[in-house]
Order: C-alpha cells, then structure tokens, then sequence
C-alpha cells in the first residue's frame, strides 16, 4: 500500500445534523483536532513521503475557523495541495462569503460544497451560491458535492442513472438508522464483495481527532498518534487484518458468517450489512472498530 492522499476529520462536531452522514456530524458531537495535533499529522504525511495532497473535512471544518486557518496554511507551506469540504452554513451574505473565504486565497486547490436535500431545504440555496460565487471571484476552485435520495437510487446498482455530479446513499453511519427503511433491500447472503473501498491500496486514508487511521470510516487500521505513517503502512497485511480480511474473502457476508454473528434477512446494500455487522464486534475489535463517534455514541443534550 502506498498513499498519496491524507484526509483529516478535523473534527466530528458539525452545524447539521444530516441523515446520510458517515460521521454522525452533528451539534453534539466531540472530538476536534488542536493545531498541534495538525502539525504532527503533516509532519509525519511530510517524512512518509508519497502524500501529495491534504484534504480538511468533518464534521463541519469551519466551526473551528483559526485552527483551520491554521492547518491549511502549514499543510501549503509544506507543498501540499489543500483541499475542504464545507456545508457553507457561514455564508449568509456575499459579503460575508467573501471575508470567510479571502484569506484561503491561493491556498486551496479544491473547496467542496455539500449541496443536497440531506444539507439544505431549497430556501438555503442562496447559501451554497453565496460560497461558490466568492470562491470564483477568489480564484478558488470550487465544486458540489450531492447525494442522491434513496429512492432516487438504491446502493450500487444505480451507479451510471444518477443524475451528473450526485452520489448514492451509501448506508454507513447515521443512514443505517434514517435512510435504510426507505431504500429496497437484498438478501444478506449475497453480499459477498466490498463495492466502494479499496482494502488493499486506498491510495487515501482517513485521520480522525483521535489519531485513527480509517481504511474505511470505522474501521482503523493504527493510530498515528501511537506510530508512524510509515510503520502502519509497512505493518498493514490487507488479508491478516481481521476486518479487512474478512471483506476481501467474502465481503459483508463472510464477515456474517466467520464471527457467527446473528444478523440476518434483507438489507440496502452491503454498507448496510457491514455497519450492522461491525456494531455486533466492537466488543471484540475494540481498538480497529473505532471511535465511538464513528458508531453514533454520542452524548446528546
């Protein structure tokens, strides 16, 4: 495995609690990154080497503006190119976009906007138009990022029939609970392949506030706050770890069936199954099927 990308949950703590998130952003979430804890994490993205691009995402990244300020900046000095990804609940007026947005002037090589039913009734469009409108007038590459409704499209076989620039629901995170019941389903046992994540060269991984290196979101493959960039790298046997594993012998199923688990019945797509699979081994995968956050144990007000 080499990576060329970085990622960094700067934090899980987000303005929106949306149904389709992976995260479980929301108001009461916890865990943010401080700007020592960026700095280490491209110190080491630096001495590993391949990294050639650091993206800042969340949660909601501009809750936590000066540290990322911060981290986009070093991650430049540093050479590489930056991108984030953004809810643009801040821009509520042209002018304010403007001012929010002035200071990544020539920082940014991507400014991505999430842009979907799940982010913004319609009435909020002026907020996304706001963003894209004073990123161009910046000269900040910007772009959407939309995901499709479930009955719109149901997991991977509607890939190629969404309309341009949407996405599929992928049934992880807080979708399981929001989103599934109104997607069309398929026995479990069929699903037996990984269909959206590469186990065995991702080419980018996921940095969490903890340090969690995520292969795919909840499923860790060490800590950077523990080793090295490069020591997970070396120490991460794509077939011996137990999770990912399991996935490239058998997808979701063989997780099923391997660890007895009992789940059974129809479910939206292999995410779906998965998600459902390792909530039921978190006890026994403690430190890999990580954090809580990831799982939607959060404390609520």
């Amino acid at each position: 495995m080499q990576l060329t990308g970085l990622h960094l949950l700067l934090t899980y703590q987000c303005s929106l609690e949306c149904d389709h998130c992976f995260a479980w952003g929301s108001p009461w979430q916890t865990g943010t990154m401080t700007a020592v804890q960026i700095d280490h994490l491209l110190d080491e993205a630096q001495t590993y080497g391949a990294i050639n691009s650091v993206y800042f995402e969340g949660g909601e990244v501009f809750l936590f503006y000066p540290v990322l300020l911060h981290g986009v900046h070093q991650a430049r000095v540093r050479g590489f190119d930056v991108g984030l990804v953004t809810n643009c609940y801040w821009a509520t007026s042209h002018e304010d976009a403007l001012a929010w947005l002035e200071p990544f002037r020539g920082q940014l090589s991507d400014f991505s906007v999430s842009y979907d039913c799940y982010h913004w009734p319609e009435q909020y469009g002026p907020l996304v138009k706001n963003a894209l409108t004073a990123a161009e007038e910046l000269n900040i590459p910007a772009g959407t990022i939309a995901i499709a409704e479930p009955e719109t499209a149901n997991a991977a076989e509607a890939v190629g029939q969404l309309p341009s620039g949407e996405s599929a629901v992928m049934y992880r995170g807080r979708a399981v609970e929001t989103l599934a019941a109104r997607a069309d389903k398929r026995p479990w046992t069929g699903m037996d392949i990984c269909p959206y994540e590469d186990l065995i060269d991702p080419g980018r991984v996921h940095v969490d506030p903890f340090g969690y290196v995520h292969i795919c979101q909840g499923i860790a493959i060490g800590n950077l706050y523990e080793q090295t960039l490069s020591e997970i790298v070396d120490n991460y046997h794509p077939q011996e770890h137990p999770i990912c594993g399991t996935l490239l012998n058998g997808g979701p199923a063989a997780l099923v069936r391997r660890y007895e688990l009992p789940l059974a019945g129809e479910y939206a797509d292999a995410c779906h199954l998965c998600d459902s699979a390792r909530r039921a081994l978190r006890d026994q995968f403690p430190n890999i099927l990580a954090p809580d956050q990831m799982y939607g144990v959060v404390d609520s007000p």
